[in-house]
């Protein structure tokens, strides 16, 4: 069947105005931010839509659009009927983009992708049960139902994003994935299916490690990059441009599967996968990438009492991100700088860097800010100078910049919330604030059946370990029996 020829969404583009692609794309991530959503707009994505081929928006860029033009609906902006994009016979199709070659080799090689249940815009689907349905075209919902962790792991390695982007290289992920290998070509030709199916690989991790934390998601994660990484080895492209996509969605899906390596105490294992990003970004001589591989960098070498080489790394980063016109993105790398200051000693170094930090925030957004920095708001901010303050023993600073950080954290980032939470336990446990640590503490510990992070819970129990001298208090024992309650069984191996 022939494709549907793509119709330019001219009322779409009449709304952008003046206004460049690129500064229209940052005014939609302001918009989402407005509303608590979640949406990675850039140039790019502004421009398929004006060209028709994203002919219906996904539920989250919906609610950003009909925020941004109130009283209009998705008809007035140009858009089709959601239901006439999601037909069997619909080839331009709501976000993601066309995914008929992937999806037919992904068909081929489940057995849970057939004819007969074909792919959602969002996921594909084994099941056509209405509830599960109902969950998977969630999209970015704030609210956060308990059997929603699972069910979205399960899609992710079996469905959409990850067995378009593995399938395509023979790497199905599905349990018969070893019987389903299939070679490659020597010159497999890489085109925008390709390349599409890894970008998505990355926001998808990125949206479950915001609402679930690592745990559970970075040995599955690794199939996807490992996908990936033999497109680059094995495949050609017929246009630079495709190629610099494919570097870039690489080397980004790298830093993504290391971080959830590093938040789930993997420090090995997340240093050698930001060091292949940082490889990739060279090879590519794309700076956004190297900043961001360096950002992660510096974070890791904080984490892992390496404060020398998370200073080195944020410095690095800090330069390769000056041409990129992100003040944000400089800010972010001046407080990884001032996190290794902090694990110097370096008082007036860690102070200063905090200033830079501060000082560039306040510039604003741009159209140059990276889609990945989507968390970077005040909050983090303020999280991280606590961490900083910390780090240096001034605990009732610390916790100061904490309370902020808790106070205006959004809700849409389930995982932050729960930091932020644990932070704040330990810094009001240091400062002798023991009765609001403990009661801080229970916040935190509401959350921990949602998310799966390592990291979090190695620092719920060293707040832990500081309040056990004073467990003669009734709330700071309610806390502790909680805490231990509440300890993960052996991990599966």
């Amino acid at each position: 069947m022939a494709a549907t020829a793509a119709v330019p969404n001219l009322a779409f583009r009449q709304l952008r105005g003046q206004r460049s692609a690129g500064e229209f794309a940052a005014a939609v991530r302001r918009a989402a931010r407005e509303i608590g959503e979640q949406v990675a707009c850039d140039a790019r994505y502004i421009g398929r839509v004006e060209s028709g081929e994203i002919r219906c928006p996904n539920y989250a860029y919906e609610r950003v659009f009909l925020h941004m033009f109130p009283g209009a609906s998705l008809a007035d902006l140009g858009f089709s009927a959601r239901e006439s994009v999601r037909g069997r016979g619909a080839r331009v199709v709501s976000e993601p983009p066309p995914t008929a070659g992937p999806a037919a080799s992904a068909r081929s090689l489940s057995p849970s992708l057939s004819p007969s249940h074909p792919p959602s815009p969002s996921f594909s689907s084994s099941s056509s049960d209405p509830a599960l349905l109902h969950l998977l075209h969630r999209d970015t919902e704030t609210d956060d139902i308990p059997e929603e962790s699972d069910v979205l792991r399960r899609v992710f390695m079996t469905s959409g994003t990850t067995t378009v982007a593995a399938a395509s290289l023979g790497l199905g992920g599905g349990p018969a994935s070893a019987a389903a290998r299939v070679s490659l070509p020597a010159q497999r030709r890489v085109g925008e299916a390709e390349v599409n199916a890894v970008e998505k690989a990355v926001r998808q991790i990125r949206l479950l490690d915001d609402r679930h934390g690592a745990d559970g998601l970075y040995r599955r994660a690794a199939q996807p990059l490992r996908a990936a990484y033999e497109l680059l080895d094995a495949g050609t492209t017929a246009r630079r441009a495709t190629a610099d996509r494919l570097h870039a969605g690489a080397g980004e899906l790298a830093i993504s599967v290391g971080w959830l390596a590093h938040d789930s105490g993997r420090f090995d294992d997340a240093r050698s996968h930001y060091a292949e990003a940082l490889a990739t970004a060279r090879l590519a001589g794309d700076a956004g990438l190297e900043a961001h591989a360096f950002c992660n960098t510096s974070f890791l070498a904080r984490d892992a009492g390496r404060p020398r080489e998370a200073v080195r790394a944020a410095e690095a980063g800090q330069r390769a991100a000056r041409t990129l016109g992100s003040p944000r993105l400089l800010a972010l790398l001046a407080l990884r700088e001032a996190g290794g200051r902090a694990g110097l000693g370096d008082r007036t170094g860690c102070d200063r860097a905090i200033g830079r930090a501060r000082a560039a925030f306040e510039r604003g957004t741009a159209a140059g800010d990276p889609e990945w920095m989507s968390f970077f708001r005040e909050a983090e901010l303020e999280l991280l100078e606590a961490q900083c303050w910390s780090a240096l023993g001034d605990w009732s600073r610390a916790a100061r910049h904490g309370r902020r950080a808790t106070a205006l954290q959004d809700a849409h980032f389930t995982r932050n919330l729960a930091l932020y939470r644990a932070q704040l336990t330990g810094d009001l446990a240091r400062a002798g604030r023991t009765d609001e640590a403990a009661a801080m503490g229970h916040q935190a510990l509401d959350l921990l059946p949602r998310v799966q992070s390592s990291r979090i819970r190695g620092m719920l129990a060293g707040a832990a370990r500081v309040l056990e001298p004073r467990a003669g208090a009734a709330p700071v024992a309610s806390f502790l029996t909680r805490h231990q309650e509440s300890a993960p069984g052996p991990a599966a191996t």
